[in-house]
């Protein structure tokens, strides 16, 4: 019998801001989830590669913004995997490494309108819960109504990490859209300039 409930929040945090911090504490306080992970991947297959900062330093920028709460856990679990890195395969990797934890997939609703691309999609609503947060502009989609589904009303975000990427080639001061210690990383390391 699983003894916690983990949700799994991926993405590249390229870099890792405010709003995914915002999502990540609302599934952590106002669903039945104990911890989040911040699951860093190495390349998403639906994306391009190129604007990529390498793994080792987006990873550090999540340690920077969770290390003083203790819900929150960073993992680069998927840079060990064979790339480039599918969902279900991370899914079931955990989930036999970690047999006490009943893992659940957290999402933006912009994920469902391209879930019948990703693989195994059927096999991802077979077996796991998936905690859907609001994104702007998002159309219904068929896997609205699944039983594996749930909506949450999290605050909908419109901050991106392309656009801080963006603020930043553009001299803008973008330090409060980012953990202040993340924001120093990225000053120091002049990335995205």
């Amino acid at each position: 019998m699983p003894s916690s409930k983990t949700g799994l929040l991926f993405g590249s945090f390229n870099p890792i801001h405010t709003g995914h911090l915002i999502i990540a504490s609302y599934m952590a306080e106002y669903t039945d989830l104990d911890e989040v992970w911040f699951v860093v991947s190495p390349h998403n297959p639906l994306k391009e590669k190129s604007s990529l900062l390498p793994d080792h330093h987006r990873l550090t920028m999540v340690n920077l913004a969770i290390e003083d709460d203790a819900r929150f856990r960073a993992s680069g679990i998927e840079f060990k995997m064979p790339q480039p890195s599918y969902t279900i395969d991370t899914l079931t990797y955990l989930s036999e490494k970690h047999p006490r934890k009943e893992f659940v997939l957290i999402a933006g609703s912009d994920n469902l309108a391209s879930f019948h691309r990703w693989k195994n999609y059927e096999e991802l609503l077979g077996q796991y819960s998936i905690y859907i947060y609001p994104r702007p502009d998002t159309p219904a989609t068929r896997f609205d109504d699944h039983p594996s589904v749930s909506f949450i009303g999290a605050p909908l975000m419109t901050i991106s990490s392309s656009f801080i990427r963006e603020g930043i080639r553009e001299h803008k001061n973008m330090r409060h859209f980012l953990p202040e210690k993340v924001w120093k990383y990225i000053e120091e390391m002049h990335f995205y300039k």
